[in-house]
């Protein structure tokens, strides 16, 4: 049997079903919609948890002229009393807001215009049209070559397909938010909300050539802010009951996916890397980070899991988050990574202008954009926060850790008296400033699994070596007999460095678990990474650390000759 293929950056359904992709079915969301009637219908949901692929399996269901077969087989073809009254029965406009961005408004504008104009061209047909106007027919002709109303184009282009087909039109609008965070970051933001606001409202209020709309972002934007010309959209968040399997994997299918590929041994991995979620009442997976890592299992012989999902959000609000954060907060991140709950209202309604003005803001947009997710709510309309799973935590590790490096940096000495004692030997002065700065930090290392630990202390390490542009830094490289934590190199001095991090249970421990790692540089031989380089000198550094102490011991050894070991 032939296998079918992981459908990686596919988000076009059509595309997905002829050439035989992997498909988690998920066309129950159609009949959801039918039965759940709203005009207007907003879905909320993080970046890459299938809200393209769902909006592109949308338009292929009804839009006039569609291929049937697409949907063999699948859920919803079952109701065949709802397929034959809606399945290609109507005109559909659908539009990606994703790519509208730009250093100023007039670029982002022209962005826009690409995309209607790529619109009004697959409808150029209608100039055929006898059932058009002049009027229509000029109005099309303008939105082809980018001129005429751009706020009224939506509704323009839907009049002329009602007026076609004698059928009212289904408007699809994906990632609506995007041009509005686009348009904070470059300070252009009250623009843009007008522009919006405009758009949305000749094409989704009042528009008698309307059927239904359905639009999908990562916020709920503040009714002020966009959708004050509309009547309230229904709204489908993470929240929400409704559709709370449509978009994302649930265990089941994650299950199903695995045994499919021969991968069921990867089942408490993937679990653990990429699932936590819950949306409404059902736990979810983030689904591109499923599809990634199913591919590299079946095609890499790395086997190890990776942040997929990190490379495609914006991760700067961790960073935001961290920079804001008062004593208290500090601990509730700790609490947070440890793998517990946080208790605090969730603001739904935000403008992006408010994203960062609070702090109590700043948690109810790392909720709606994924970072966390919820275990329950009180009767206070409270909720419990906490981090979903390994993959995310990890995020936050990592960008936490650049921050703490920045700290560093900004401090009073910065790094430089810290360099000045690392090169010169000086253990006792590279442990008080170690001290200094981890008495600054967020404590969250009180709990959590051993490895989590240690990792945060390496990534701290790496983050301070980093920032020395004439050093060359590298993480876990094969020498010897295993791989050193830390090797760096002074390409001005030619004098080398290894360092091995340990984390000791207790603070009694500190002295004889940074002995051990001075002892493992020289027992697993981790000075032949440096033969080629034949450095001036050697300096191995153990480091242990226990929550916010360290104890740092070192050695150095002058290289006489061409070999070091």
């Amino acid at each position: 049997m032939t296998r079918k293929r992981m459908p990686i950056g596919i988000d076009d359904f059509k595309k997905l079903r002829v050439n035989d992709f992997y498909y988690i079915d998920k066309t129950g969301l159609i009949k959801d919609l039918l039965e759940n009637w709203g005009e207007v219908n907003l879905f909320t949901r993080p970046r890459r948890f299938g809200k393209s692929m769902n909006m592109s399996m949308l338009k292929y269901f009804f839009e006039i002229g569609t291929d049937k077969s697409l949907f063999d087989g699948l859920e919803i073809s079952k109701e065949t009393e709802l397929c034959e009254k809606y399945m290609g029965q109507f005109p559909v406009i659908s539009i990606s807001l994703k790519q509208v961005m730009g250093e100023t408004f007039g670029v982002a504008v022209k962005n826009l215009w690409e995309q209607i104009m790529r619109l009004a061209d697959s409808f150029e047909f209608l100039l055929n049209s006898d059932k058009l106007s002049i009027r229509d027919a000029e109005n099309l002709k303008k939105l082809c070559v980018g001129s005429g109303n751009l706020d009224a184009s939506l509704m323009q282009l839907s009049d002329m397909l009602c007026k076609h087909y004698g059928k009212k039109v289904i408007i699809l609008i994906d990632e609506y938010d995007a041009p509005l965070q686009k348009a904070y970051e470059n300070g252009y933001y009250d623009e843009m909300v007008k522009l919006i606001r405009q758009i949305f409202g000749y094409a989704l209020k009042s528009n008698e050539s309307l059927f239904f709309g359905v639009l999908t972002g990562c916020m709920r934007v503040s009714k002020e802010s966009i959708f004050s010309d509309l009547n309230n959209p229904k709204l489908y968040t993470l929240l929400d009951d409704q559709c709370d399997e449509r978009f994302g994997f649930t265990d089941s299918e994650v299950r199903e996916l695995l045994d499919y590929l021969g991968l069921g041994e990867y089942y408490e991995t993937t679990k653990d890397w990429y699932d936590g979620y819950l949306i409404g009442q059902s736990g979810i997976y983030c689904p591109w980070d499923v599809i990634n890592y199913c591919d590299q299992l079946l095609n890499n012989s790395n086997k190890k899991p990776k942040n997929y999902w990190a490379n495609v959000s914006e991760n700067g609000i961790i960073k935001d988050f961290a920079e804001m954060a008062d004593t208290q907060t500090r601990e509730q991140i700790a609490v947070l990574i440890n793998g517990g709950t946080v208790r605090k209202e969730l603001v739904q309604e935000l403008t992006y202008r408010d994203m960062t003005s609070n702090i109590d803001n700043i948690w109810s947009i790392l909720f709606t954009t994924g970072y966390l997710t919820q275990r329950g709510f009180h009767d206070d309309d409270t909720y419990d926060l906490c981090i979903p799973n390994r993959e995310v935590k990890n995020i936050f590790i990592k960008k936490i850790n650049e921050w703490f490096a920045e700290k560093v940096v900004e401090s009073e000495d910065g790094l430089q008296e810290f360099f000045e004692a690392l090169t010169a030997g000086d253990a006792g002065t590279v442990e008080r400033l170690l001290n200094y700065n981890l008495g600054k930090s967020i404590s969250y290392l009180d709990g959590g699994k051993y490895g989590d630990k240690e990792t945060f202390y390496h990534g701290m390490l790496l983050g301070m070596l980093n920032s020395r542009k004439d050093w060359e830094v590298l993480s876990n490289r094969e020498a010897g007999m295993g791989r050193p934590d830390i090797t760096a190199f002074n390409l001005r001095t030619e004098e080398a460095y290894i360092i091995e991090v340990k984390y000791s249970k207790t603070e009694k421990d500190l002295s004889a678990d940074a002995k051990k790692a001075l002892e493992q540089i020289d027992t697993q031989l981790y000075n032949q990474y440096f033969n080629a380089r034949e450095p001036k000198s050697i300096k191995h550094y153990g480091i242990a650390f226990c929550k916010k102490l360290c104890s740092v011991i070192s050695v150095g050894y002058p290289v006489k000759s061409g070999k070091t070991c």
